[in-house]
């Protein structure tokens, strides 16, 4: 699984006090779902140099919301702000050259970005880093590497690290296997409203690894977790809701409705984020 969550950043901490309203009534905008509106107000925002501004305005280029995807207009608007030390904008960078979006697919590009911004201590950033070690892409395979990464970003308390660092406890890379652990590990990202996370945990319950094994639980979290898009759990919430009664999953859907999670939600996600389970 590789992160590719990005959410609005909402600290400002390069905005101006003279640009502080406009800025906030455009991030208020995109988390609605306004992208129209947000696009427009970010526009004048970028132009005149705001940092944040031009990050965001590359999210809307990327992703064709509120205006026309055009890759080439999100690279514009990222190097601009990568080039002044935003932390986001060149973890985003990153993503592009890796995934081979608007420019060729290349690691060793992806991973110069990632550590850039791995640097500025940016837990996406770190995760990626992370995953590039992990998978030996861009650089030498290194779970060691990959493992400090990981950790880095769930000190952050970065919810998907914690996935991922779990699911190097589970296969026992780098590290001696330790099912307990990753449980642990998935848990914590589970309650935090990881999909990846809880969708692992589920997987946990459903075949009896670090702890007692449960298909109530394991429906409960691969509801949660289909439930917040992770498409991966389809299969997996089919597979056990064949073997427990109608009674069994009836309680298992109330514990999965009366779910919160622990930390607050992102208030709009629209980086699409890929995963592999256990």
């Amino acid at each position: 699984m590789r992160t590719m969550c990005l959410v609005v950043w909402l600290t400002v901490a390069t905005a101006t006090a003279a640009l502080a309203g406009p800025l906030e009534d455009a991030d208020a905008a995109l988390a609605r779902g306004d992208y129209a509106n947000a696009f427009r107000m970010y526009r004048p925002l970028a132009e005149g140099g705001n940092t944040t501004a031009q990050a965001k305005l590359g999210i809307l280029y990327e992703y064709g919301r509120g205006t026309t995807q055009d890759y080439a207009a999100a690279m514009k608007w990222y190097r601009l702000a990568a080039e002044k030390g935003f932390g986001g904008a060149q973890n985003n960078i990153g993503v592009m050259y890796e995934d081979g979006l608007g420019v060729p697919k290349d690691y060793a590009e992806a991973v110069k970005w990632y550590r850039r911004a791995a640097a500025l201590e940016y837990a996406e950033a770190q995760v990626n880093l992370g995953n590039m070690f992990e998978k030996g892409l861009g650089v030498a395979q290194d779970y060691a590497e990959a493992i400090k990464l990981y950790r880095l970003a769930v000190e952050q308390n970065y919810a998907p690290a914690a996935t991922r660092l779990g699911g190097m406890y589970h296969r026992g890379l780098g590290v001696p296997q330790d099912v307990v652990e990753a449980v642990r590990l998935y848990r914590r990202a589970a309650d935090q409203g990881d999909s990846f996370g809880q969708n692992s945990l589920g997987v946990m319950y459903a075949t009896g690894q670090g702890v007692p094994q449960d298909d109530i639980q394991a429906y409960q979290w691969f509801t949660i977790s289909l439930a917040l898009g992770n498409t991966t759990s389809a299969k997996n919430l089919e597979r056990v809701a064949g073997r427990m009664t109608p009674a069994q999953i009836a309680q298992a859907e109330k514990l999965a409705h009366a779910w919160r999670p622990t930390a607050a939600m992102p208030s709009i996600t629209i980086r699409p984020r890929k995963g592999d389970t256990p």
